[in-house]
Formats: structure tokens, sequence, C-alpha cells
């Protein structure tokens, strides 16, 4: 019998997941968390072969969830469970040590079948998230990082290396002489090019390509 825990924060799909798993014989659900630290509190004290993992949950993360059960508990496989194949994903979440990535959209018999077989020791990467890694082995992506760097204009540049410093919108304006709604402007722009959400992650392509 191989015992799982299914972490997700949706209550739905979180059931969902459970009544398909009373159909399998061989597999039996041990737990079932919402976010990643309810994971950490059940596995120390109790034991699962396999856990299955959101990216997005509450409090604590999958990839979080997945870099500390690799280190507190380096015989519990790992599979990732998401609807996200991006690359600023599907890299972090492999180099935390997963033992799997699949979607959600995953048919439900070839979910259990991957989960038989990383239970087994293989490592099973849905083709989606394939195709992200081998863009990270040829470094196709960080040339697509420095063209998105290099689109900024110079006024654009100038906001991007004030985020890095950690100024505020006001600091910013101050410093550039320019108003606080100029600055927004150009800070969704610079967040647009480079395809991020927030100020650290501008901020980190900054400090990766800005001389």
């Amino acid at each position: 019998m191989i015992n799982i825990l299914i972490a997700d924060d949706h209550q739905v799909v979180r059931k969902g997941l459970v009544f398909f798993f009373q159909t399998q014989e061989d597999i039996e659900v041990a737990y079932e968390a919402s976010n990643g630290e309810e994971v950490l509190d059940y596995m120390t004290n109790n034991q699962a072969d396999v856990v299955i993992l959101d990216i997005q949950m509450p409090k604590m993360d999958g990839i979080e969830t997945a870099k500390q059960l690799r280190e507190q508990f380096p015989c519990t496989k790992i599979v990732m469970l998401t609807s996200f194949s991006d690359y600023d994903t599907v890299i972090p979440a492999v180099q935390a040590g997963v033992n799997g990535y699949q979607m959600k959209d995953i048919d439900p018999d070839k979910l259990a079948e991957v989960i038989r077989r990383v239970h087994k020791g293989e490592t099973m990467i849905d083709e989606k998230a394939a195709s992200q890694l081998m863009t990270h082995v040829t470094g196709a992506h960080q040339q697509e990082e420095e063209k998105r760097v290099n689109e900024l204009t110079r006024r654009e540049k100038d906001v991007l290396k004030e985020i890095m410093k950690g100024r505020s919108n006001k600091e910013i304006a101050d410093h550039l002489f320019i108003t606080e709604k100029t600055v927004k402007t150009h800070l969704s722009n610079v967040f647009s090019k480079l395809e991020v959400h927030d100020r650290t992650q501008a901020a980190l392509f900054g400090v990766k390509y800005m001389k």
C-alpha cells in the first residue's frame, strides 16, 4: 500500500483527489492538508510515502514545502500537481527536489500511475514542464530575459535601478524629480516588459542583467 498526503488549499480539488484515490486498491490517502505548514506538522510524527503538493498555498507554498520536505524527510517522494507550467515555476520546483511535476488536467488514472512510478524511484515530469527544463539547459531563457531588459527605456531603467535600492514610489519620485503618478506609470511598464508581478521580481532582473 502506498500512503500519500494531498496538499491543496482548494477543498474541491483536494476532496476530488481523495474520492478518486479511494478507488485505487494500492493507494491510500493518509492525510489532507491545505498548506505547507500542515504538511510539515503531519510529517513530524507520521509518514507518507508520496506527498502531492499544489504550488500556490497560503502560509507556505509548494516550493518551500518541497525544500523543507527534501531536507527533513529525504526518503519521501514529492509530486508537484499544479496549473502552472511556466519557467519560473518549473525550475524552482525541480531545484527544490521534486520527483514529479504534473499538471492538474492530467487524467486521474495517469496520475495514479505517476504516483506508483515515483514511489518506485522514477522521475515523472509533464511534457510542458520538461520543455521548460530544456530551455533552462540551453540558456535560451537567459537570452530572452536579457532581451526584455534591453527593451526598457532609459527612464524605465532609472526607475528599475531605484527599485533595486529598495526605494518607495515617493522616494523614487523625489530622487528622479518626477511625480509619483509618473513613477507608477514607469513601474507598470517595467512589470509588463519584464513579465513580472512585483517589485522583488523586477529587482532580481535588474541585479542579474543591469550593470
